[in-house]
């Protein structure tokens, strides 16, 4: 007798133009969930690029801090108070503002990201921040970002062929004296790196003795929540303490939930399934009904519902299967395009893959559920 598997693979390959089509459905829903997800991802690791590297084991923000793109600033005494506590060895805080940057090359100007760190005073862990600290004590210099987007010019190239950059911001003539590798995201286009004395020549109305994010690290051995609710309740209410983890999780909530953006993502990939599930049911629905009098033969000869159910489910899993394989390549080259045509740090991970995978063989299997009502009502002597 022939298995369920080879018979729902002779069923589908029966009608080559109606596989295809589905085929292509599901590779469709595929791609879209990919990439939705995809967008998704980069935008969370984006707004996290600087967080990640903080050098710090709490942080310091304003209360009325909501994101690290938008402009809050607190009272550099604050820190200061943060050393006489407990568990604090050192601090150290980041100025960032928005100016005006323009490109070296067409004279365009657009807003850029200006973080100010006191070279004295370790901040960030970016590759080309501690080499570019010494070059950044000298007035009007600053640190490209060479992940920033082309509008800015193409100041990595300028600075490989050994030439000086020298352009303005914000009115004021600086030198670029070097790159960082900070990266974009749906907030930032580009950013750039200087002292915070720089800082407030490039944004003269930042107020004095302000800063926007305030680094503390702990003595070896000190327990960061401990701390943390001593300095809460320590410092005045104008400041939040967090750990560098509750800061990250923070900015991710906030892009989540306080923006249409990652509701957005969530939509799309939900309408990838629903216009992947409603083409698999077509198909099947439709195979269904154009050999109904062959299923109901089967029934005739004892073969039962839940056999047939059997046939309808691989056939759903043989779609799924042959859409994903077409579908994670073309999303994987479309990763690529977008990567290099936007630099948000996009990608495929395995994990992703994996969970894109379930989906679309849930998508699949509910769809055959659906289209199986019609074989499990089917009666061989009302066919016949």
């Amino acid at each position: 007798m022939i298995s369920a598997t080879r018979l729902a693979w002779l069923q589908l390959r029966h009608g080559k133009s109606r596989l295809l089509v589905a085929v292509a459905g599901v590779a469709f829903a595929v791609i879209l969930m990919f990439m939705q997800f995809g967008f998704m991802d980069a935008l969370y690791r984006g707004v996290v690029n600087v967080h990640r590297r903080l050098l710090a084991d709490l942080v310091v923000v304003s209360s009325h801090h909501r994101s690290f793109a938008g402009v809050t600033r607190f009272s550099r005494r604050r820190l200061y108070q943060a050393l006489g506590f407990e568990g604090v060895a050192s601090m150290s805080a980041l100025s960032t503002g928005l100016a005006r940057w323009r490109n070296p090359v067409t004279a365009q100007v657009r807003s850029i990201f200006v973080i100010g760190i006191d070279p004295a005073r370790p901040a960030l862990d970016v590759p080309g921040v501690a080499e570019g600290l010494p070059l950044v004590r000298h007035p009007d210099v600053v640190l490209f970002d060479r992940f920033s987007r082309p509008e800015y010019g193409p100041v990595p190239a300028l600075l490989a062929d050994g030439g000086e950059v020298v352009t303005e911001v914000s009115l004021q003539r600086v030198t670029v004296g070097g790159l960082v590798e900070l990266g974009t995201s749906f907030g930032i286009d580009g950013s750039i790196v200087t002292s915070d004395e720089n800082f407030r020549r490039l944004l003269p109305g930042y107020p004095d003795g302000a800063v926007a994010v305030g680094l503390l690290r702990l003595v070896p051995g000190a327990d960061a929540v401990t701390v943390r609710n001593a300095l809460a309740a320590g410092l005045g209410r104008d400041v939040r303490v967090l750990t560098r983890q509750e800061f990250i999780d923070g900015e991710v909530q906030f892009w989540a939930t306080s923006t249409p953006i990652g509701f957005v993502f969530t939509l799309g990939a939900a309408m990838g399934l629903v216009v992947g599930g409603i083409i698999v049911y077509q198909i099947l629905s439709a195979d269904i009904a154009d050999h109904l009098s062959e299923y109901a033969t089967l029934k005739a000869m004892g073969h039962t519902n839940r056999w047939l159910s059997r046939m309808v489910i691989m056939q759903a899993t043989i779609l799924a299967l042959a859409g994903f394989l077409p579908g994670i390549v073309v999303a994987w080259r479309l990763h690529e395009l977008t990567r290099a045509a936007t630099r948000l740090p996009m990608g495929i991970e395995p994990a992703r893959a994996v969970m894109v995978l379930g989906l679309t063989l849930l998508m699949c299997w509910l769809s055959g559920l659906i289209a199986m009502r019609k074989l499990w009502a089917a009666d061989p002597a009302d066919i016949f």
